[in-house]
């Protein structure tokens, strides 16, 4: 398995906005699909409503996505910890 960050465009409500989601899938076509089901679940968006721009992967200890730093926590305490900045807004 390895982590992907995918960028796109997708209905949410009344407007479209652009959104950056990190999975964890074995391909690029399997975080796509991912991507799909996760929004299509959530915004109740069709697959032809979202607009997918690229798809990259990762490393992992860049994310801040729950689901990816719980499936690669081994590696992450192995590596050293995050190397995410801890950014306050």
């Amino acid at each position: 398995m390895k982590a992907f960050r995918v960028d796109g465009q997708s209905p949410f409500g009344s407007m479209r906005q652009k959104f950056s989601l990190d999975v964890v899938a074995t391909s690029k076509d399997d975080a796509e699909h991912r991507v799909y089901s996760i929004l299509g679940s959530r915004h109740k968006a069709s697959r032809r409503a979202i607009v997918i721009k690229s798809v990259n992967e990762i490393d992992p200890r860049t994310s801040t996505e729950p689901a990816v730093l719980h499936h690669f926590r081994e590696e992450i305490a192995a590596a050293g910890g995050k190397i995410a900045p801890t950014a306050e807004e």
